[in-house]
C-alpha cells in the first residue's frame, strides 16, 4: 500500500487535533481515481482525505527488488511505497479546508487557552520501525520511541507524567504477534514564552543536536531493499542493533538551551529531513543553508546509502543523517552553546535570504 510520508502524517495529526464545531451534515464518501491511485472524498466540499494504491504495489522484504525506479538499481522512498509529495499535498489541502471548521486561533499545535497560556498538544506513532520489532523480538527500545516496556524511562527522560491510555484488543485486525503504537502528549506554555520562529532573520545560526541513529523514520525504505542480517563496517554492531537504537528524547537538553536565551526556532528532523522540516519553523522570506561537512555523518547512514545505492537527495529527505534536532539561535547564543560544551552540538548552518534549504 502506498502511504503518505511519516512527517506528513505527523503534521496531519497536529492539524486535525483542533476544536471543531458539531455538524449535522453527514458526509458521503465517494471514490476518485487518478492514474494508479484511488482517493476518498467526504463530499465535494472537502479535500482528498486518504490515498491508496489501486494496483498491487505493496512491497515487503520478500517480494521487493533492488531494481529501484528504473534508476540503475537505486532505492527510493517511492519504491518502498511512501509517496512524500502526495502526503504534503494532502496536508496542504486539509489545512486549507479545516480553517472553516475551527473556532479557536491555532498556530501549529498551539491552542488558545485561558489567561496567559496556550494548551500545547502533539501526537505521533512509531511507524514501520515496529515491523523490525516484530521480526527481531526487540521491543524494549521502541518504548522510548513511544511507550510499552520503556514508557517509564521515556517519561523520566522527558519529565512527563503518564496519566492513562487506551489498549484495544483487535485480533481480527492485527496478525498474531503484531501491534501498533501511537502516543499523545499535552502541556501548557506561557504565551510570552512561545518559540514560533517569527523573529528568525538572515544571519541567525543553526545548531544541530546529534541523533542516535535513524530514530523512527526511513524504515519503509530500509526494509524494502536491505538485509537485516548485515553487519556494519567494523563488525561490532549489527544492522538490526543500530536500527533499533531508541530515539533521543531531547526535552531536558532543549529546555536547558532555551533557558540560556537566544533560541528563536526549533525543528525536529524527522521524515522529510532538513528539506521538509526546516522551512516549517521559518517566517516568509528567510531560508536555511546547511553545511554538509560540519558534522560527521554516522557510519549507519553511509552504509545504508552505499548498500541501497541511494541518491544524496533521497537520503537527506528521508533520514536525519545524524542530526535529530535543530535550534535556530542568535550568533551570540551560538557561541555560548558551543563554547560551554555542556551539550554535544554542531554549528551546521545559518539562516540566509531566500526561502528553501540549500546544501553547501
Amino acid at each position: 500500500m502506498a502511504t503518505s510520508s511519516i512527517a506528513s502524517n505527523t503534521e496531519l495529526s497536529r492539524v486535525v487535533a483542533v476544536s471543531i464545531r458539531p455538524s449535522s451534515n453527514k458526509p458521503l464518501v465517494t471514490q476518485q481515481s487518478i492514474g494508479r491511485y484511488s482517493f476518498s472524498r467526504f463530499s465535494n466540499r472537502f479535500p482528498l482525505l486518504s490515498v491508496r494504491a489501486t494496483s498491487n504495489s505493496s512491497m515487503s522484504k520478500e517480494n521487493s527488488s533492488k531494481s529501484g525506479d528504473g534508476a540503475g538499481g537505486r532505492l527510493t522512498y517511492k519504491d518502498a511505497g511512501v509517496i512524500q509529495m502526495l502526503g504534503l499535498s494532502l496536508l496542504g489541502e486539509l489545512q486549507r479546508w479545516l480553517l472553516e471548521l475551527v473556532d479557536l486561533v491555532v498556530f501549529s499545535l498551539l491552542f488558545s487557552h485561558t489567561g496567559d497560556s496556550y494548551l500545547v498538544a502533539g501526537t505521533d506513532g512509531v511507524g514501520t520501525k515496529l515491523k523490525l520489532a516484530f521480526e527481531t523480538g526487540i521491543h524494549e527500545t521502541i518504548g522510548i520511541d513511544l511507550v510499552i516496556k520503556g514508557m517509564v524511562g521515556g517519561c523520566q527522560q522527558s519529565d512527563c507524567t503518564l496519566l492513562g491510555g487506551e489498549t484495544a484488543e483487535m485480533p481480527d485486525f492485527y496478525a498474531k504477534g503484531e501491534y501498533d503504537l501511537s502516543g499523545f502528549a499535552v502541556g501548557i506554555v506561557k504565551k510570552d514564552s512561545v518559540i514560533d520562529g517569527k523573529n528568525i532573520v538572515a544571519g541567525d545560526v543553526l545548531i544541530g543536536l546529534p541523533s542516535s541513529g535513524v530514530h523512527s523514520n526511513g524504515f519503509s525504505l530500509i526494509r524494502s531493499g536491505l538485509s537485516l542480517n548485515d553487519q556494519l563496517p567494523g563488525g561490532s554492531v549489527s544492522l538490526v542493533e543500530a536500527l533499533m537504537a531508541p530515539t533521543v528524547i531531547y526535552v531536558k537538553q532543549v529546555l536547558d538551551l532555551i533557558s540560556k536565551g537566544g533560541v528563536k526556532g526549533i525543528a525536529r528532523i524527522t521524515g522529510g529531513g532538513f528539506t521538509d522540516n526546516m522551512p516549517r519553523v521559518f517566517p516568509k522570506g528567510p531560508g536555511a543553508s546547511i553545511y554538509k561537512e560540519s558534522w560527521e555523518v554516522p557510519t549507519l547512514f553511509i552504509w545504508i546509502q552505499e548498500a541501497g545505492r541511494i541518491e544524496d537527495a533521497e537520503m537527506i529527505r528521508t533520514f536525519n543523517m545524524g542530526i535529530g534536532m535543530v535550534l535556530v539561535v542568535t550568533e551570540e547564543a551560538s557561541h555560548k552553546i558551543l563554547e560551554e560544551g555542556q551539550h554535544k552540538a554542531y554549528r551546521i548552518g545559518e539562516v540566509v535570504c531566500g526561502e528553501g534549504v540549500r546544501y553547501c
